[in-house]
């Protein structure tokens, strides 16, 4: 027997989810191998952007771009000598651009209101589906 659906958050900048979006793929964890496979198809996955750009300092705050994973593989992309990451394919739906800020004493996953920010340096990370309904209904609907 399977698993049942489950439903993550990665973090990374928008220039990043951006280019992830247009290509169909995810990365996670600075292109780490390990939270992709805790992944499986069907799962669903929510991209939270704190800033515009990974080098810049602009505030953004925002749940960038919702999919879902597509299939069961995990594979490496050169992108150059150094760094070769490890990525997903990833079907994403055409979505609204959602902040945080309105939602944070309704998400059950921020835990300290006070520091919410905290609840996303891990930069990957589950979350149950009543949040994840939260979080998808301004998305989509």
């Amino acid at each position: 027997m399977s698993k049942s659906q489950q439903y993550w958050i990665v973090v990374a900048s928008k220039d990043h989810v951006v280019r992830g979006v247009t290509g169909g793929f995810m990365q996670a964890n600075h292109g780490k191998e390990a939270p992709l496979k805790r992944m499986k198809p069907g799962d669903w996955v929510i991209f939270y952007s704190p800033k515009r750009e990974l080098e810049g300092d602009e505030k953004l705050q925002t749940f960038m771009a919702i999919g879902q994973v597509s299939d069961d593989k995990i594979y490496q992309h050169y992108m150059s000598d150094t760094f070769v990451p490890f990525r997903r394919n990833v079907s994403f739906y055409d979505s609204r651009e959602v902040p945080v800020q309105p939602l944070i004493d309704d998400l059950s996953f921020i835990q300290t209101k006070k520091s919410w920010g905290y609840t996303f340096r891990f930069g990957f990370f589950e979350i149950n589906k009543v949040d994840f309904e939260r979080i998808r209904r301004r998305m989509l609907d």
